[in-house]
């Protein structure tokens, strides 16, 4: 099947030897971090974009293409898919048509003779107090459906999320800073990626990503140590967020996320780090390398 016309970022980077995977969501911190451990497996990489994206970003990340799409609509995606290898498929953040995205991206690479697509999931995503979390695991099935030949990744919540609040000395999130939990490290996450992407053996598999058991205050404590400056971990008020950041999101995104929180602080989001250790070959990445290499 002929390659679409698309903008090649580097005639030099655009190998048609090279196997082309699709990056989905491509734009985002998980989309670029995905693109780069690509790249650096130097797999020839599609960024799939939506109107408007910052294209700069995913040509830094190492994208040879970039194609536009339209996921609520299926309009481009047909373009989008033509010609590759595989699919990354990573859904915007608690998009309430997950279901519906999924379905259209994997008719789409099955239609165009795509048999191999990876899907970004979440940790526990059967858990039925977290709306957004039962979306993904529909998702999952539809894939599974759809795709001969599929992965799903279930990552944890990414270490890197608290990155900024840990450099101005505060943890502050809006369940119990003492709940359980396994976060992940995002290049780790990364790096499963671009493995299952580019080697067989993985097909047909449901990987758990998440790193070691902790807490918040549990972080708060380690990047004192290695930050050097004094980091509290404190809980603040749910209605207090719905009331402040939460206000300029949808009703259904900030009513899904007041459920998630809800969930976290009656007993947090924790799983286990077995898996992860395998995929990787190592110990996950810790919070106190990961202070140490971006704090």
């Amino acid at each position: 099947m002929p390659r679409p016309h698309l903008q090649p970022a580097d005639p030099d980077t655009n190998s048609d030897t090279s196997p082309r995977v699709l990056v989905v969501g491509a734009a985002g911190k998980t989309g670029l971090a995905v693109s780069r451990a690509l790249a650096a497996r130097r797999v020839t990489v599609r960024a799939l974009v939506r109107t408007g994206a910052r294209r700069p970003d995913v040509l830094r990340a190492g994208a040879a293409e970039v194609a536009v799409a339209d996921l609520a609509s299926g309009k481009g995606l047909g373009a989008a898919v033509s010609g590759v290898d595989a699919v990354y498929h990573l859904a915007p953040n608690v998009h309430p048509d997950e279901v519906g995205i999924a379905r259209r991206v994997a008719t789409a690479a099955v239609a165009a003779g795509v048999t191999r697509l990876v899907l970004h999931s979440v940790l526990h995503p059967h858990d039925r107090s977290m709306p957004h979390h039962l979306r993904k695991a529909d998702a999952e099935e539809v894939v599974r459906a759809v795709v001969p030949s599929w992965t799903v990744l279930q990552p944890a919540a990414y270490l890197q999320n608290l990155l900024p609040s840990a450099r101005q000395g505060s943890l502050a999130v809006p369940y119990s800073p003492d709940a359980p939990f396994t976060f992940v490290d995002l290049e780790d996450v990364a790096q499963v990626a671009a493995t299952v992407l580019t080697r067989p053996g993985h097909e047909r598999a449901t990987y758990e990503l998440a790193g070691d058991l902790t807490s918040v205050r549990g972080l708060a404590a380690e990047a004192s140590a290695v930050l050097g400056h004094p980091v509290r971990a404190v809980g603040t008020d749910p209605a207090a967020w719905a009331a402040g950041p939460g206000r300029e999101l949808p009703a259904q995104a900030r009513e899904d996320l007041l459920a998630m929180f809800a969930a976290y602080d009656r007993r947090g989001l924790a799983g286990s780090a077995t898996v992860l250790t395998h995929l990787l070959g190592r110990h996950p990445t810790t919070w106190a390398e990961v202070l140490r290499r971006e704090g």
